[in-house]
């Protein structure tokens, strides 16, 4: 095969992938890294005022943000006047659902039937692309070359969380790490400690979220 016509078939393939919704399926998934941590002011000056605020606690808010696509794409057809078959388009609505511990960004999450025909999460992508095409200060740079380090195909894994990110109740009650029928009782003293000290990890002794915003994140992905 010459080189014209290998480029053709390249750009022929990136074009089926970009019209299915394999691209956008990425932009949304790579937000969900390159939007950890920044700010409230940030998210608001690219992504606009959320639809909905949800307050948790003192230091915890829910931002949704509501996305209907004006059409679906799915169609049907007839032929031979055996019987109409019908062609999926895409999904038909995205809400983007971000956590914010003490007005920073600390995770990310899309709900509803927001899928293109390749790819998980396309239709989301018009609620975070002027966030992904001009970057704020406070979002993070993620490398990774065109094809990393996420899937078009699934969200990458939730950053740990402070502990009053999560429950707004002492350490040693969170039901994930109490023992049933034994409140008080020393394996839920300990179970509490542990997530005191992982909750640390996440953020300071106070729940304070704290984000290293330097930070790249490079490798390959599908």
């Amino acid at each position: 095969m010459s080189r014209v016509a290998s480029r053709v078939v390249l750009m022929s393939a990136v074009l089926s992938l970009s019209a299915c919704g394999y691209f956008d399926s990425r932009t949304a998934h790579k937000a969900q890294l390159a939007m950890i941590g920044m700010t409230s002011n940030d998210l608001q000056a690219c992504a606009g005022a959320p639809d909905k605020v949800t307050t948790l606690n003192a230091t915890t808010q829910l931002y949704q943000y509501a996305y209907k696509p004006s059409s679906t794409g799915a169609f049907s057809v007839n032929p031979f006047g055996l019987g109409a078959v019908s062609v999926t388009g895409n999904g038909s609505a995205c809400t983007a659902i971000m956590r914010l511990d003490h007005n920073q960004v600390t995770e990310v999450h899309y709900t509803g039937d927001n899928d293109k025909m390749i790819g998980n999460d396309g239709v989301c992508t018009p609620l975070i692309r002027g966030c992904m095409r001009q970057p704020e200060s406070t979002m993070r740079n993620v490398n990774g070359g065109p094809f990393g380090p996420v899937s078009a195909f699934g969200s990458p894994s939730i950053p740990a969380q402070s502990q009053s990110a999560v429950w707004s109740g002492p350490a040693a009650v969170l039901p994930a790490t109490s023992t049933p029928g034994t409140a008080g009782a020393p394996a839920a003293a300990a179970a509490g400690t542990a997530a005191t000290s992982a909750a640390t990890t996440a953020g300071t002794a106070t729940g304070t979220a704290i984000i290293n915003r330097t930070a790249t994140t490079s490798g390959a992905a599908q």
